[in-house]
């Protein structure tokens, strides 16, 4: 029987009552429910329906089974033409014996959004945003209003929107965990068909990626008090994401919201506080409601702050230590420079921690920064004075320094005291501000009531500084005696070179009210003046740099300046001792002060010292003159290398000529003086007298160390000057018989000394092949003839023609 409805583009079918029940599937088991079994499409096409006919209509109106037998299967075609609408219906089958009820459920167009049964982000970096892009088909014939939701770690875009019938768009789902390891979620889609949301699983493994720091401990150097001091550090990204990094205060995300918490609860008592308090208006609040206008205003206030501390990132932050940048990108396979700061405020250790966090890490990476705090350097120029025997009632004045040794002002105060006989003492100045690499000169004058021994210390603090710079000043106060003293223990000249005259000052003083005449010994002095190197150095021929110095008595190696004199009442002499010794040896002197009228040896000053010869060295130890003409000069460089820290006198000894000395050499400045760690040159110059190679010794002497001079080889070859003559071949040609014919060559002197030579042409003869021309019938004669020798002198760079 033949359908009145038209064909539909999709072929409806029976679904039972279990499964029309809202249901959840996964996509692909939905489209299978949706689109298998499906039956076939009515044969041939229905008529269409009319406008204003019902959305539902059942073609034919009524089935009726004519001429069936029993137990036979009869079929009739049903056609049902749904508008895009759900509908039920019942299809009632009746007998002469019982009413059969089929129901019927017509269900409309519908959208059907294709989405995977499963998306797997497999291994991904933790707390980095790993993306997916899906494409989504409405395979459906109705738009789908469609609205999409998933759970942390992921998240999905656009989260709503519409899809027309037979469409496609991209939906993003992002992957974006925190911890590391597993992750599963689901991806629910629903769509306005009243059918439950399908779901599409979603898996991903979060994993630390190859991101860390080049050191997890910074440590920066001593630093001066409010200045600034830095190094750096590199934070190396391995992997091949682009990972984002932030300098932190706190080592976790929770401790940072802890800190937001209680930040807000500090907040939350201010909108208690009284209006009164709040606000000072200059005119009183008339309005009633100017009290709840306050509270108000002070909630708003509060809710702002409250929202500026959530949204605080918590970046590093911190009184002393710095870090740049505090937050950036590094591409893949890149690293990022830190600059880590450090400016201390105090003169301490420093020690803090900031957490690097960064994508593709879990935890936030820590790094250590440790610094030292450095205050002002600030020393005296002794550390104790003793101040020898003082009068009763007499002012003694005396100078220290404050030296400061730091790059940074050091303010200083002197601290009173009053113990013993400290309230003696008078500083000036009291305090001031030493400038970085700056002395205060710090005068002192004590003037003591009572007689005796004492030993005072005395503190000068410095801002900044943990510790006082602290003088010890001692002496003994006794009653007026005539008596001197020096302002130090002894004098230590250290090291000295041999012949190197060396000069240190003391003060003699006469703390007596009496003017003193004094004189000045020393013990164990000779008395013929020693030889200092700038004397030896005038005299290359001294036997003294082979031989030593000879004295007839001991030598006089030290030199008072003044050696006596008067020093008035409370004044004071500046003694001047040069030492200028001529002796290898350590030396423990007395320096011994005679009082005209008084006494001998009233006072003493200890002298130490130790002579030394520095080693010198020559180089090269053979120099090497190649090639020379004779008798004329050649010019070479010995070099003097002094490596110690002393300086040293040194000679060239000269050359003791003989009538057959192959080899002349001497020295335009044979001696000299080379400082420490430095270089000499001695310029040696030499004349070859023969010809031949030639080694010739020479010695070098060091003044004070005749022992072991130094022996050096000058190497050299004896040549006679090059006389060449241009052209080397003369060619006569073809010349007539017995007939002169004549030609010029030139003789060249390459020398720098004139050379004589003499020019011999041998004598033809029949023995002697000449080049000839044969003529016919004529015997050509050889004339015998001897050329007279020739003798005369070629000057250097000259030539000399001659005509043959």
């Amino acid at each position: 029987m033949a359908s009145a409805f038209p064909e539909k583009s999709s072929t409806p079918r029976l679904l039972s009552r279990e499964r029309l029940k809202s249901f959840s599937l996964l996509p692909s088991r939905f489209l299978k429910e949706k689109f298998l079994n499906v039956k076939k499409k009515v044969s041939n096409g229905l008529p269409s329906v009319l406008q204003k006919q019902s959305l539902f209509q059942v073609s034919p109106p009524e089935l009726v089974f004519e001429n069936f037998a029993t137990q036979e299967v009869s079929e009739m075609v049903l056609s049902l033409v749904n508008k895009d609408k759900n509908y039920c219906h019942e299809l009632v089958c009746l007998t002469a014996r019982e009413r059969i009820v089929v129901p019927i459920r017509a269900i409309g167009a519908r959208a059907i959004l294709h989405f995977p049964d499963q998306l797997d982000f497999s291994e991904c970096p933790v707390k980095y945003s790993t993306q997916k892009t899906l494409l989504v088909h409405n395979i459906g014939n109705l738009a789908a209003d469609y609205q999409l939701s998933t759970q942390s770690p992921f998240s999905v875009v656009p989260a709503r929107g519409t899809l027309g019938a037979g469409d496609t768009m991209q939906v993003t789902v992002e992957f974006h965990p925190l911890t590391i390891g597993d992750h599963s979620g689901s991806l629910a889609v629903c769509c306005n068909t009243g059918e439950k949301s399908i779901q599409t699983n979603l898996h991903g493994e979060a994993v630390d990626a190859n991101i860390g720091l080049s050191t997890y401990s910074v440590k920066i150097g001593k630093t001066f008090i409010n200045t600034s001091n830095y190094t750096t550090m590199f934070i190396e990204n391995r992997s091949n994401i682009t990972a984002h990094f932030q300098w932190k205060t706190f080592p976790t995300e929770e401790d940072e919201n802890e800190e937001k918490r209680r930040q807000c609860c500090l907040l939350q008592p201010l909108t208690e506080v009284p209006p009164d308090n709040f606000i000072e208006e200059e005119d009183t609040e008339q309005e009633e409601g100017s009290s709840e206008d306050h509270t108000a205003l002070l909630s708003y206030m509060v809710q702002e702050e409250m929202e500026k501390v959530q949204e605080d990132p918590m970046l590093f932050s911190d009184d002393i230590f710095s870090i740049e940048p505090m937050e950036g990108e590094i591409k893949p396979n890149c690293s990022a420079e830190i600059k880590v700061s450090f400016k201390p405020l105090e003169a301490l250790g420093y020690l803090s921690v900031a957490y690097c966090s960064i994508s593709g890490r879990e935890s936030r990476l820590p790094l250590r920064l440790r610094g030292q705090g450095q205050g002002p350097l600030v020393e005296l120029s002794c550390r104790a004075l003793n101040l020898g025997n003082i009068f009763v009632n007499t002012t003694y004045v005396c100078e220290v320094t404050l030296m400061n040794h730091g790059a940074i002002d050091a303010p200083f105060t002197y601290i009173h005291t009053t113990a013993n006989v400290g309230y003696c003492f008078k500083f000036a100045p009291e305090e001031g501000i030493i400038a970085p690499g700056g002395i205060q000169t710090i005068q002192i004058s004590f003037n003591a009531t009572v007689a005796g021994r004492f030993e005072e210390e005395f503190q000068f603090s410095v801002a900044g500084s943990p510790t006082s710079a602290i003088l010890t000043i001692k002496g003994r106060v006794s009653e007026p005696e005539p008596t001197l003293h020096f302002n130090v223990n002894e004098l230590d000249f250290g090291d000295i070179s041999f012949g190197f005259p060396s000069t240190k000052t003391c003060r003699l003083t006469n703390p007596s009210p009496v003017p003193l005449s004094f004189k000045l010994r020393m013990s164990d002095d000779g008395t013929q003046p020693a030889v200092s190197s700038f004397d030896q150095i005038r005299n290359d021929s001294d036997p003294s740099w082979t031989e030593g110095i000879h004295f007839y008595v001991e030598p006089r190696e030290f030199t008072m300046n003044p050696r006596q004199g008067t020093i008035p009442p409370q004044g004071h002499q500046d003694i001047e001792v040069t030492l200028c010794s001529n002796t290898v040896m350590e030396f423990y002197r007395t320096m011994l002060v005679d009082l005209e009228g008084f006494g001998s040896e009233v006072a003493s000053l200890s002298i130490t010292a130790r002579c030394l010869v520095p080693e010198l060295r020559v180089y090269p130890h053979m120099l090497l003159y190649d090639e020379c003409r004779l008798k004329v000069p050649y010019e070479r460089k010995f070099l003097v290398v002094n490596d110690t820290h002393l300086p040293g006198c040194y000679g060239l000894v000269p050359q003791k000529r003989m009538e057959d000395t192959p080899v002349f050499y001497s020295s335009p400045q044979p001696c000299g003086i080379v400082q420490p760690h430095s270089i000499a040159e001695i310029p040696v110059v030499l004349e070859v007298q023969t010809l031949g190679e030639h080694r010739t010794s020479v010695v070098i002497g060091v003044f004070g160390d005749e022992r072991n001079p130094r022996s050096v080889v000058l190497q050299s070859t004896g040549r006679l000057a090059d006389i060449y003559p241009v052209p080397r071949l003369i060619e006569f040609g073809r010349i007539p018989a017995l007939q002169p014919n004549s030609q010029t060559f030139t003789l060249f002197n390459e020398g720098l000394v004139p050379r004589d030579f003499r020019i011999e042409t041998p004598r033809v003869g029949v023995d002697t092949p000449q080049p000839v021309t044969s003529v016919p019938d004529v015997v050509p004669e050889f004339p015998s003839q001897l050329l007279s020798p020739r003798r005369e002198w070629l000057l250097p760079d000259q030539q000399w023609s001659a005509q043959q």
